[in-house]
């Protein structure tokens, strides 16, 4: 994602994520029972998979309203540089959960039904959950598809683009989870009609192998999402050209010998350089040219949180490279 020009294109306000997650939570914990319960009813190994399913979302939603809400602690003596990545730790956790809770249950009760088969029981409490979850889970997919996309449009960065590179992993994961919750509603009517006419239950173990497979690859796509941002990724090279070029708009700055930059959450980034100043600048030129630089770049790029300016002199830059032919 090349295109934005300010960290917070890629993210909303943390009020809409947290509603984005509420509503998701509320939904799957509901989905989560009635499906369970049309489940045992009606026989159908698909239906119990998918109630793990539910449950999973439901669990990594309030993982997701503890990473946002720990994530929003400011600075203290102990963490000097705030809280904001502590919230991919808790979505890491909750891809884990996706995987754990529901593609390893779905996969799990896909084979048992194949390999022992099951006895099928009344579909009618089954469809008419599926509807009511169908219709459920479409308004909560809803809920953060509007947010990523209007987050997208009012940056003008592609909505895909968007959704692959934000650093709002909450919003991500509603909008991938509650995808996937259809696509496996989806699956698991396939499986309960595909029974009733042929009266085999293959259909329905296949249907919770597929459901598995949609949730292992949620698992995947989350986790290393997160996983990047806790090892540490930069601004987008668009992003880092601006900085590089906003630092060399300020007086008494010749060169920016070495840029480093840090998506620390959602609208948290820090820019630390080398800077080589102008021969001659005296210390309080100096002073000046580094506050007004990290001026410039908060009113540029608002998100930008954290400004650290190393003056290094252009000549020790080269040498330390091996350029400079005097010692």
């Amino acid at each position: 994602m090349a295109e934005p020009e300010r960290p917070e294109a890629h993210v909303g306000s943390g009020g809409e994520s947290t509603v984005t997650v509420v509503v998701a939570a509320l939904a799957n914990l509901g989905i989560a029972l009635a499906k369970a319960v049309a489940g045992v009813v009606s026989g159908s190994s698909a239906m119990l998979s998918e109630a793990a399913h539910s449950v999973a979302d439901t669990v990594t939603e309030v993982m997701l309203l503890a990473s946002l809400k720990r994530s929003e602690k400011p600075a203290d003596e102990d963490h000097p540089l705030g809280h904001a990545p502590e919230r991919y730790i808790w979505a890491l956790l909750a891809a884990v959960a996706t995987f754990v809770g529901g593609a390893v249950f779905s996969f799990y009760d896909g084979v048992h039904t194949l390999l022992r088969g099951e006895e099928p029981g009344d579909p009618l409490v089954a469809y008419v959950v599926l509807a009511v979850a169908f219709v459920l889970e479409a308004y909560s997919l809803r809920t953060g598809v509007r947010q990523a996309r209007g987050e997208a449009a009012r940056f003008r960065v592609p909505f895909g683009r968007y959704l692959r590179r934000t650093p709002d992993t909450a919003v991500k994961a509603v909008v991938l989870e509650d995808s996937a919750a259809l696509i496996g509603l989806v699956l698991a009517a396939g499986g309960l009609l595909g029974g009733q006419f042929t009266g085999s239950g293959a259909w329905d173990g296949a249907a919770s192998l597929g459901i598995g497979a949609v949730l292992l690859y949620v698992a995947w796509v989350l986790g290393r999402s997160n996983a990047g941002f806790l090892i540490g990724r930069p601004l987008p090279p668009a992003m880092r050209e601006r900085v590089r070029a906003e630092l060399l708009a300020v007086a008494h700055v010749e060169a920016v010998l070495e840029l480093t930059t840090l998506v620390q959450g959602p609208r948290e980034a820090l820019v630390a350089a080398k800077v080589d100043f102008r021969d001659g600048a005296t210390a309080a030129q100096i002073e000046w040219a580094c506050e007004q630089a990290e001026q410039r770049l908060r009113e540029a790029l608002p998100g930008v949180r954290r400004v650290y300016l190393d003056p290094t002199p252009g000549f020790a830059q080269r040498r330390s490279a091996g350029l400079d032919p005097w010692p």
